[in-house]
């Protein structure tokens, strides 16, 4: 099966600590060869912009460099944000609350590939009704 990692989910993955902020069925899940994980590039740019401004504290990474390199040495293929999903971005009803943009655009670019996110945010379930397949990491 195919999977979208949400950015909480990379920060979790790439980190050195222990895998205590992924649950056991979502760290099944990461790990069967079997399934294939995507991230997009907004969660990506997201990432780096924590390691830049200090709030990526768990990331042992000197550069934005390595954090690319870690993404790909764990396999994980950057999906780049395109049209396609600005069309669905442009259409998803916003849940009331909810104000992160980029939360909004990982959303919208999941459903428009048809492939399931996987995020520790609860929030994301008040959209499996616009089509979004999610499966929650229980931390």
């Amino acid at each position: 099966m195919r999977y979208y990692l949400d950015t909480n989910m990379l920060v979790f993955m790439l980190s050195n600590k222990k895998q205590s902020d992924i649950s056991t069925p979502i760290s099944n899940l990461l790990s069967d060869y079997a399934n294939i994980l995507y991230t997009s590039s907004v969660a990506v740019k997201e990432l780096i912009l924590l390691h830049r401004i200090g709030k990526a504290k768990s990331l042992p990474f000197k550069s934005e460099k390595d954090i690319l390199n870690e993404i790909k040495k764990y396999g994980i293929e950057i999906v780049f944000f395109n049209e396609h999903h600005f069309t669905k971005y442009a259409k998803l009803t916003i849940v009331e609350g909810h104000k992160d943009m980029n939360d909004h655009a990982i959303i919208s670019q999941a459903i428009a590939d048809k492939i399931a996110l996987i995020s520790s945010d609860n929030e994301f379930k008040n959209y499996t009704t616009q089509g979004l397949e999610f499966v929650f990491n229980q931390r």
